[in-house]
């Protein structure tokens, strides 16, 4: 009973994220800053150093408490702060939270992902944990490639006996090319998208 609960507690919470994110969206779209990158950016402007570190701590949080998808994030970083600067806070932030979502996991064991994440995604990476090092490759490949959820594999992490060098390595070497996969295809996408709203 207490489990139902607290996943229907998690999933509200979810959803209430979900909902605030569609209301900023459509804000932003009737504001303009969804169909004009040179506005967007400077409504981000003007809100100096705390904008950057708004959006890292955003991302951070993005990780252990998933509200949109990843990749949205990355592409918001890319449109609102540009290639280079949107890449390094994706990048922060988002290594922030996979080592977040490592030590909350680390620390109320494999009960959390049984309340958080479905069952049907536990079955199915299980197997990757009863052999550590197999674990632990194929937790470094999917790090790399933007091919599974990188979230759930970082609670994942944390409920086995990888260690906190070895998962740091792998997240601060492996989160580059994947962020940067994402940035580049959503960006392109989101310039078609708009160019068509023009």
């Amino acid at each position: 009973m207490t489990r139902s609960v607290n996943r229907t507690v998690f999933q509200a919470v979810s959803l209430f994220g979900l909902l605030l994110c569609v209301a900023a969206g459509i804000w932003a779209w009737r504001a303009g800053l969804l169909t004009s990158q040179e506005r967007m950016q400077a409504f981000v402007t003007s809100c100096g150093a705390a904008g950057g570190l708004l959006f890292v701590a955003f991302q951070a949080v993005q990780v252990v408490v998933p509200v949109l998808p990843g990749g949205l994030g990355c592409l918001v970083g890319v449109v609102l702060f540009g290639p280079v600067v949107g890449f390094v806070y994706n990048y922060v932030g988002i290594c922030i939270g996979s080592l977040m979502a490592f030590a909350v996991a680390r620390n109320c064991g494999r009960p959390l992902l049984n309340l958080l994440f479905s069952e049907k995604l536990l079955t199915k990476y299980s197997s990757w944990t009863e052999q550590n090092n197999r674990f632990a490759r194929l937790f470094a490949l999917a790090i790399f490639f933007p091919v599974a959820p990188d979230d759930f594999l970082c609670y994942l992490a944390g409920t086995t006996s990888m260690t906190w060098r070895r998962f740091t390595a792998i997240i601060l070497l492996g989160k580059p090319f994947s962020i940067a996969l994402y940035s580049l295809g959503l960006t392109v996408l989101f310039q078609q998208i708009t160019g068509w709203l023009a």
